[in-house]
């Protein structure tokens, strides 16, 4: 009889296990706060802290939220681990994982809300703090998280379509990688509100960069009215750039989030803004905050208002300001 081969997702999830096994085996159950002990075999020994996110492997958004949770455990003597799966139900499992492992504190993306309310859930009820960063400004307070730390989506989807108006742009259309994404769709909503020009949706597959290159120049084909493209990530603007020469248009690009291959686009004029969450303060925030909470009992925000990070417009008159961070790989 043949063996059915494990999906990637439970590879995924099974070597995770494994990892996280072996880094909570070697670090101690409390923490002295200082961020200097550390255990016999030389690793932090503080609060064990895990950072779950729906991100995709390889997306540099991520690698940002990464670094500046790194930094954040660095400063505070933190064990942290990082896990992340772009399918929902992965997710949920890594969180579970961690749960069973009975860490010190979780942060965790909600980009699917109820995908992550049971995990969320296991994880209050064993007495595990839990914060939530970047995805779910709308869901967090109602899941019981202690604070949040990123963008109102809606309010920034609502200042591009203001700026939009200023620029004089008529016609939008706003780029959908991840169809169900609750922040992705809020934006766009919030540009829809806002915009007094008409503004439309159109959903493409995120995982394959050609595949949205050619869609949006197809879309661009077939209406020449569309004179801005709205995209949600810098990797995305970069692809609607080569969308608008592929389908010969005169159409602006525009894009939420910034990264240092952006930079030289927004310098050119090529992206006419970027709106910037700033995704490493959010690491850095979402595993500090459970530091502070674990050590000296602080919420941030008094577990009653989230903690912004954005938006920030950057364009071509302040671009410089950021570019030397983003060269860095914090911006």
């Amino acid at each position: 009889m043949n063996t059915p081969r494990p999906s990637s997702a439970s590879v995924r999830v099974a070597i995770w296990t494994a990892a996280v096994c072996l880094v909570l085996a070697g670090c101690s159950g409390g923490g002295t706060g200082d961020g200097e002990d550390t255990d016999a075999a030389g690793g932090p020994s503080g609060p064990r802290i895990a950072l779950i996110t729906h991100g995709g492997e390889g997306d540099a958004f991520w690698d940002l939220v990464r670094k500046g949770a790194e930094a954040a455990a660095a400063k505070d003597g933190v064990a942290l681990t990082y896990a992340s799966d772009a399918d929902p139900a992965g997710q949920a499992a890594l969180m579970r994982d961690v749960v069973r492992q009975r860490v010190d504190g979780i942060a965790v993306t909600l980009a699917k809300p109820g995908a992550m309310a049971r995990a969320v859930a296991e994880a209050r009820a064993a007495g595990i703090p839990v914060v939530g960063l970047n995805s779910g400004i709308d869901e967090w307070r109602s899941a019981g998280l202690l604070g949040f730390f990123g963008q109102d989506e809606s309010v920034a989807g609502r200042a591009v379509g203001d700026r939009l108006d200023g620029l004089g742009a008529r016609h939008a259309l706003c780029v959908v990688h991840e169809r169900g994404n609750v922040s992705l769709e809020a934006r766009c909503a919030g540009v829809k509100k806002a915009f007094g020009g008409e503004s439309e949706n159109l959903y493409v597959d995120g995982t394959d960069l050609d595949a949205v290159t050619t869609a949006v120049a197809a879309r661009l084909g077939q209406d020449p009215t569309i004179d801005e493209v709205v995209a949600n990530g810098a990797q995305f603007a970069l692809a609607a750039v080569r969308s608008v020469r592929d389908a010969g248009s005169r159409a602006q690009v525009a894009t939420f989030d910034l990264s240092k291959d952006l930079v030289p686009a927004v310098q050119s004029g090529d992206v006419r803004f970027a709106v910037d969450q700033q995704p490493y303060l959010q690491g850095y925030l979402a595993v500090d905050a459970l530091w502070l909470y674990r050590t000296n009992g602080n919420t941030l925000g008094g577990g009653e208002k989230p903690v912004l990070t954005g938006p920030a417009f950057v364009t071509r008159k302040n671009v410089a300001a950021v570019a030397r961070f983003a060269g860095a790989g914090t911006r």
